[in-house]
């Protein structure tokens, strides 16, 4: 007989439950770049005019597995964002921001 999801998480300890969230919360927060873009209702012809680039390369851009933090970031601000970088830790979490040492290694 199957449980009620009540009665399975009354007996379950509050660290569990919390962990459970987390994961559930990381799960959603997971798009992809290309539905990122519809999201926004942006064309890729839209979103290669501001970055300066064909749509043939966003189009290549949205299937590529593997992104760089810097044009990660440069297309999320193109569609008018801003990308920040989190590492989470069980105890604490710290914002990364890796265009910091670019910019002192620049100067």
């Amino acid at each position: 007989m199957a449980k009620k999801w009540a009665d399975l998480k009354a007996t379950l300890p509050p660290e569990v439950i919390e962990h459970a969230r987390r994961k559930t919360e990381a799960m959603l927060a997971v798009i992809e770049l290309n539905e990122l873009r519809k999201a926004r209702k942006l064309t890729q012809e839209q979103l290669a005019d501001r970055l300066g680039i064909r749509q043939s390369n966003v189009s290549k851009l949205e299937r590529r597995a593997d992104l760089l933090v810097s044009t990660l970031r440069e297309v999320v601000e193109a569609m008018g964002g801003e990308l920040r970088v989190t590492a989470r830790f069980p105890d604490v979490e710290y914002q990364i921001d890796p265009v910091v040492r670019a910019k002192e290694a620049a100067a």
